[in-house]
């Protein structure tokens, strides 16, 4: 069976989504910033491919080089 351009580009976009997912703690709105896509993009693609996403202990995160500016934060 032979793969069709749009069945490659499919699984390349999945397994990046993943790898950004896995990278991120699996927190949708990490994963999609470093993908250059929006929160409800990265949503919609992760209902499209059927990503199981992994439950997640928020206390166990880690933060590290977040700017405030991203989040509407003033200082």
């Amino acid at each position: 069976m032979t793969d069709t351009l749009k069945d490659k580009i499919k699984d390349i976009e999945k397994e990046a989504i993943l790898k950004a997912l896995e990278g991120c703690e699996w927190i949708q709105a990490r994963a999609a910033r470093k993908l250059g896509i929006t929160e409800r993009m990265i949503g919609y693609k992760i209902k499209k491919y059927a990503i199981k996403i992994k439950e997640v202990d928020i206390s166990k995160a880690v933060v590290s080089d977040v700017d405030v500016h991203d989040y509407g934060i003033n200082k």
